[in-house]
């Protein structure tokens, strides 16, 4: 029962019930009006279409589904035209057909739709002409479409505040961590119950264990990308040179993450030089009263401003303020280490920045969560055909993982089309599509496929046998047609499993509705799929390695080469050169490591997966993720004035250098060996750091001496912005300098044969 209760909530959570309805509408009204008026098979052609068009289930705002299923409807149309040529050409299908799913699978926007429909009305009887076929599930496809974008008018912004609440909502979870990282190290004992009750109930674990802080900040930095992208979609065909008010809240919630990142780097900092007054509570207390503040801004994004919005005051923040007082007159009076306690001050003007950013955002949302209507337009960055082409051509070249794919997928549906040809199987499309759909780009994910199909192809078959032996009559099918998209569709997005279940029984009933069935039908479908399972793996199997270990040195190459960029751009920063880090250098460096990563998962689906260089790539992954955390920390330190920053340019120059070269060895790995006799850049750095170290001393004895000679404590001098800026900068550039070697060394050993 306790595990039905929990399959329940989540179907409930995750199942999608308007789209089943769409779904259910658009296949069962024209099957039903079919056969009513005796033309099922124009009805049943009509559904077909409908049901390739939902099949595309598109996602993200109205406007980018409406153009998802635009697309869907001209494929369709097309797909359905040369089927209906084909519908007297058994062989000119075995050579057409593989080709257009090699199409689709090359080409992300056609996808399995036009393989579909190709195959599925090439199979049917021939109804006259060949355009006819495509007309007729054009218009199932105009229905299906009219049916998913019916909501747009009322629901048009709900996609946006979905996006921007659940990216106020990481940022909070970003803040809850910091707030949870202050106040030491866990407890052993604590951490040893909290294992104790991980086995005992781990539904409480979420709750009482602390937040992971990087994947916390790695969450809130993908939910503001998607944020952004959802944005872009809202304004394609709107004047770019004003922001709208969703960007400038995503800008806004920004802010308040790097200057998350840059609180957290001086909490680590001051917690290996602590001072001896207390200060912990009060900086946790005040991080925590931040965190709720962004969240009841989420829960007021989300709801359209219904919800309440906090105040502008806290009294946290103004404890804060106190206490660092508190320690800065101590440390100046010579009662506290004067670096430990510059780091507090940089904690409460931190602090204080976020809670600036906050009221900021709070104002945005106030007013209201808008965006007008424009001209509908391509997005300026759309690729031309030519783009394409040399796209294509150069995936041919360098015999990419995707090309690898689209052959393995042509080739798989060629010999399934030859086999159903060439032994007349009845309903042998079903060895076809089961074939042509179940090929993935890696062997685990593949393999994980055709055990979910198998599993729902088998259920649903019975399920068919049942339906067809106690409703045989048109009508009543075209009703169970209706409750079966009903289900399946709305289950769709809870698990592959049930929605193969109810898919089987509906692709059954849809294909041959014009068709008398019975229950022999479903034993047909269930024998076809275990042999287009068998040619699925035979080809994953067989039929050429994937290629992904391949690509991992350009990937890893323009890692290194980007975050290599940012370091130098933060050394710009420290300079004075620029004003802040470039949002853009900033999104490159992580969308390479995400394309890191993107290979580690491919790598993990294999055969045979080499662990060890997973693991090599995790490393690397989590240790660029946090360079770009401690570059972001240093250029929002760094930011308020110029200063003597020491060594601190060079030391970022140097850290540059040595990811470029670390760059330049994976690219041409005889450029390893560097000139004998010279200093080593290990010990070069190791001088610039005994030289920051110094220069800090110096600044602290300075800024004593400044004091003593009648400067009052409260006037902002030049000795103590550079005091503030080295102290909280010093601890980020060990951290970062740690983290570059963890990924220069990760970078290479993951290529190591």
């Amino acid at each position: 029962m306790l595990r039905a209760r929990e399959a329940y909530a989540r179907i409930r959570a995750q199942a999608a019930p308007f789209y089943g309805l769409a779904a259910a509408i658009a296949m069962g009204v024209p099957l039903l009006a079919g056969a009513l008026t005796g033309h099922a098979a124009q009805g049943s052609m009509i559904a077909l279409g409908a049901y390739l068009v939902v099949l595309r289930a598109p996602e993200g705002p109205y406007g980018a589904r409406a153009r998802n299923l635009a697309s869907a409807i001209l494929v369709v149309a097309l797909g359905a035209t040369i089927g209906g040529v084909l519908s007297d050409h058994p062989w000119g299908a075995v050579v057409v057909v593989p080709l257009v799913v090699a199409l689709g699978t090359a080409v992300p926007w056609i996808g399995a739709t036009a393989g579909l429909a190709v195959l599925l009305t090439a199979i049917r009887p021939v109804t006259g002409d060949a355009t006819y076929g495509g007309f007729l599930e054009l218009l199932g496809g105009l229905l299906a479409a009219a049916l998913l974008l019916a909501p747009w008018p009322a629901r048009r912004l709900r996609p946006l505040r979905t996006t921007l609440a659940e990216a106020a909502g990481a940022v909070a979870e970003a803040l809850d961590a910091v707030a949870e990282d202050i106040g030491g190290a866990d407890d052993t004992d604590a951490l040893h119950a909290l294992d104790t009750l991980e086995h005992a109930d781990p539904h409480l674990v979420p709750a009482a264990r602390k937040p992971d802080w990087d994947a916390a900040s790695l969450a809130a930095s993908r939910a503001l990308t998607a944020a952004r992208a959802t944005s872009g979609f809202y304004r394609s065909g709107r004047d770019r040179r004003e922001p709208t008010r969703p960007e400038r809240l995503i800008d806004a919630l920004s802010r308040i993450l790097q200057e998350t990142i840059a609180l957290r780097s001086l909490i680590e900092a001051v917690r290996r030089n602590p001072p001896e007054r207390e200060w912990e509570m009060e900086a946790r207390v005040a991080v925590a009263a931040l965190a709720a503040r962004v969240r009841l801004l989420a829960g007021a994004i989300e709801s359209g401003g219904e919800a309440p919005f906090g105040t502008t005051e806290s009294a946290a923040i103004r404890r804060l303020g106190r206490q660092s007082e508190v320690l800065r007159r101590a440390g100046l009076a010579g009662d506290e280490d004067l670096v430990a306690v510059a780091l507090v001050v940089q904690i409460r003007r931190s602090a204080e920045r976020i809670a600036g950013g906050v009221d900021a955002a709070r104002r945005i949302v106030a007013g209201g969560i808008r965006i007008g209507f424009g001209p509908p337009r391509l997005p300026p960055d759309a690729a031309g055909p030519v783009t394409a082409w040399e796209r294509l051509g150069r995936a041919v070249r360098t015999r990419s993982p995707t090309f690898r794919e689209v052959g393995r997928v042509g080739l798989v549906a060629l010999l399934a089309m030859a086999l159903a040809t060439a032994l007349k199987l009845p309903h042998g499309h079903w060895l076809t599509i089961t074939a042509m759909v179940s090929l993935r780009g890696s062997y685990g994910q593949t393999i994980e496929q055709l055990v979910q199909r198998v599993i729902g192809t088998a259920v649903g078959s019975v399920i068919a046998a049942v339906l067809l032996t106690l409703a045989p009559g048109q009508v009543s099918v075209a009703i169970i047609v209706a409750v079966l998209s009903l289900i399946a569709f709305a289950l769709r997005t809870v698990n592959f499993t049930y929605w193969m279940v109810f898919l089987t029984p509906l692709a059954m009933m849809l294909l041959d509705f014009s068709v008398p069935s019975d229950w022999t039908t479903a034993g047909e479908r269930i024998v076809l799929t275990l042999a287009g399972a068998a040619l699925a793996f035979a080809g994953v199997r067989l039929l050429w390695p994937s290629g992904h270990a391949e690509s991992l040195r350009p990937r890893l190459d323009r890692m290194l080469s980007l975050h290599a960029d940012l370091t130098r751009s933060a050394a710009a920063v420290v300079e004075g050169r620029v004003e802040r880090l470039s949002h853009e250098e900033i999104l490159a460096a992580e969308e390479a490591a995400e394309k890191v990563s993107e290979v580690r998962e491919r790598l993990a689906h294999e055969r045979l997966a080499d662990d060890e260089r997973i693991a090599r790539l995790d490393a690397a992954v989590a240790a660029a993720h946090r360079i770009r955390d401690h570059l972001i920390a240093i250029g929002r330190m760094s930011r308020e004035q110029e200063v003597d920053a020491g060594p601190l340019p060079e030391i970022l120059d140097r850290l540059g250098d040595r990811l470029e070269e670390a760059a330049d060895a994976l690219e041409e790995p005889a450029s390893r060996t560097g000139a004998t006799g010279a200093p080593s850049p290990s010990e070069r750095l190791d001088e610039e750091f005994s030289d920051l170290d110094t220069h800090l001393s110096a600044l602290a004895r300075r800024r004593r001496e400044e004091i003593e000679k009648g400067v009052h404590i409260e006037e902002f001098t030049p000795l103590r912005h550079a005091l503030l800026q080295v102290s909280g900068t010093r601890f980020a550039v060990r951290s970062l300098r740690g983290d570059t070697e963890t990924l220069i060394e990760n970078s290479q050993e993951s290529l190591s044969p």
